[in-house]
C-alpha cells in the first residue's frame, strides 16, 4: 500500500475522472452463474476518455530564445533541456508568482541537429484470474458470459487478452512513422512536429525523434477481488470488468481498477535491479528499457477506473510517468529515472466519436516530450489554467487542454491505408499566456491550429478562481 500511495501521489493518478458507471452490477463468480462483471460498450457511451500524468526570460521571446537552460541535473535519464518565461500567476498555495520554468525532451533547439531516442514498445498481455488465482474461463449462453467451473467444459474460453494484433498498427501510426506537417520541411513523427511548432527559430535540421523497437511481451496477472459482488447493489469491489468479442473470445475491451493496475505495473521496490515480477520491473531487469529510453507499455484495449463506494468513475486512457530506481557505482550513484507511458488502443466506445486508435498514445507521447518528468522537479509547473473542456490545472500537460474538444483529433492517412486520429496538442505559448503567440502561425494548438484559438482566463488562483 505504501508503494501504491507513493505512485498515486508521485504520478498523480486519479486526475480528470468522469462521473461513473453507477449502473454496473457485480455478483459472485461461481460455476454456471452469469458473470455480471461482463460489460458492453453501452456502459461507456456516456463517457469521454481522459488522461493524466503520474506525479525567466522576458515575455515575447519565442520558444527557441527561451530554451537556454540546462536540463535537470543529477539524474540518470533521457536528454532534456529547460527554459524560462515570465507571466503573472499564482503558486499552488495561492502566492503570487511571475517566474516559471519548463523542461523538454531532447536537446535545445538552438543547437540544431537530430536527437534520436530509444523508444522500446513493451506489449503487455492481461491474464484475468478468479479470486483464488485460478485461470478464468467463460462461455457465452444467450448473450451472457457464464463462468466455467473447469476449462474443459464445452465452449469455455480463457480470459486472456493479447495485445499482438495492435502492435503493428501502432508502429505504422504517425506516432512512430513519418507524415507531412507544416512545421517541418521534411516528413517527421507527430510529437516532433508539435515540438517544432512550439520552437520557432530552430534550425530546419532540429528534430527529436523516437526509434521504436518491439520488446519481449510481458504479462500482467489480475485476480478478481474476492469481495466482487458481495452484498446487494454494487457490493464489494471488482478488480476488472470485461466486454467479450462477438465470438465470445476475450476481449473487445476491459476496465481495470486503477489501484490494482498501478500495483501490478510498477516494481514493488526502488532498488536497482528491480523486482522483476511486474512488467516494468521485468523490462528494466532484462535491459529491454533503459534510463535513456522513452518506453511505451502498450496494452490491448484496457481503460482504468477509480473504485468508489457507489460508483466507478471512468475512464483513464493513458498516463505518462517515470519509474524511480536507485543509483549505484555503475552509474555514478545517480538516481535512475525510467521515462515511460501506459497506453492502449482506443475502441469506438466513448461519447466522443473521434476517440479512436492512437488518440491516447499520441497524447501521452506528446506530453512526455513537453513534460518528461511529470513536473516532479519544479519545471513544468505553470500558472493555473482553465481549458474549454473544463480542466483546471497548473502543469504543462499539453494533451489535457484538448481532450474531449470538438476538434480534438487530426485525422492522418498513413501508407498502410489506415487513417489515424492523433490528438491535437496545446502549445507551450498557451501555457505562457502569450498574446500574440510566438508559435508557428501565431497558433495555440497544433496540428489543427483552430482547435484552440484563445487563451485561458487569468491570472487564476488555485481552483481556477479569478484573481
Amino acid at each position: 500500500m505504501e508503494k501504491l500511495n507513493y505512485a498515486l501521489s508521485r504520478y498523480r493518478l486519479g486526475l480528470g475522472l468522469m462521473a461513473g458507471l453507477a449502473t454496473l452490477v457485480a455478483c459472485p463468480i461461481r460455476a454456471q452463474t452469469a458473470a455480471p462483471d461482463q460489460i458492453t460498450s453501452t456502459f461507456t457511451k456516456n463517457f469521454d476518455l481522459q488522461y493524466t500524468s503520474i506525479n525567466r526570460a522576458p515575455a515575447g521571446l519565442n520558444g527557441t530564445q527561451q530554451a537556454t537552460l540546462p536540463g535537470i541535473p543529477g539524474i540518470d535519464s533521457v536528454p532534456n533541456f529547460s527554459g524560462a518565461y515570465s507571466t503573472p500567476g499564482f503558486s499552488a498555495n495561492g502566492q503570487p508568482r511571475s517566474s516559471w520554468l519548463f523542461n523538454t525532451l531532447g536537446n535545445a533547439p538552438a543547437k540544431g541537429g537530430t536527437t534520436t531516442i530509444d523508444a522500446p514498445i513493451v506489449p503487455v498481455a492481461l491474464d484475468f484470474r478468479n479470486a483464488d488465482g485460478s485461470p478464468r474461463y467463460v462461455k457465452v449462453i444467450n448473450g451472457r458470459a457464464i463462468t466455467c467451473g473447469i476449462s474443459k467444459e464445452p465452449g469455455c474460453k480463457r480470459l486472456l487478452f493479447d495485445p499482438t494484433p495492435f502492435i503493428q498498427p501502432v508502429l505504422d501510426s504517425p506516432v512512430f512513422s513519418d507524415s507531412n506537417y507544416t512545421s517541418s520541411a521534411t516528413p517527421t513523427q507527430f510529437a516532433d512536429a508539435v515540438q517544432r511548432a512550439e520552437y520557432q527559430g530552430a534550425p530546419d535540421d532540429w528534430h527529436t525523434l523516437l526509434a521504436p523497437s518491439v520488446k519481449t511481451m510481458r504479462t500482467m496477472v489480475i485476480k478478481q477481488d474476492k469481495t466482487c459482488g458481495i452484498g446487494r447493489g454494487l457490493g464489494g469491489s471488482c478488480s476488472y470488468l470485461f466486454a467479450l468479442n462477438p465470438d465470445g473470445t476475450c476481449c473487445f475491451f476491459v476496465l481495470l481498477d486503477v489501484n490494482t493496475f498501478v500495483g501490478e505495473l510498477f516494481p514493488s521496490t526502488s532498488k536497482f535491479p528491480p523486482d522483476s515480477s511486474t512488467p516494468i520491473g521485468a523490462a528494466e531487469a532484462a535491459g529491454d528499457i533503459t534510463t535513456k529510453s522513452v518506453s511505451t507499455f502498450f496494452f490491448p484495449p484496457a481503460y482504468l477506473f477509480i473504485p468508489e463506494k457507489h460508483a466507478r468513475p471512468c475512464c483513464i486512457g493513458g498516463f505518462h510517468a517515470f519509474d524511480f530506481e536507485s543509483g549505484d557505482a555503475s552509474n555514478g550513484n545517480l538516481p535512475r529515472l525510467f521515462v515511460l507511458d501506459y497506453s492502449t488502443w482506443m475502441q469506438p466506445i466513448f461519447r466522443n466519436p473521434t476517440t479512436l486508435d492512437v488518440v491516447g498514445l499520441s497524447h501521452e507521447i506528446s506530453e512526455t516530450y513537453n513534460d518528461p518528468f511529470a513536473a516532479a522537479f519544479g519545471p513544468d509547473i505553470t500558472p493555473f489554467w482553465l481549458s474549454p473542456n473544463g480542466n483546471c490545472q497548473n502543469n504543462l500537460e499539453v494533451g489535457d487542454v484538448i481532450e474531449g474538444l470538438p476538434l480534438q483529433v487530426f485525422p492522418t492517412p498513413m501508407p498502410n491505408g489506415f487513417t489515424y486520429h492523433p490528438q491535437v496538442e496545446a502549445l507551450l505559448q498557451w501555457f505562457e499566456f502569450q498574446s500574440p503567440s510566438t508559435a508557428l502561425h501565431g497558433a495555440y494548438s497544433y496540428p489543427d491550429e483552430m482547435t484552440l484559438t484563445a487563451l485561458s482566463p487569468g491570472p487564476l488562483k488555485p481552483g481556477c478562481v479569478a484573481h
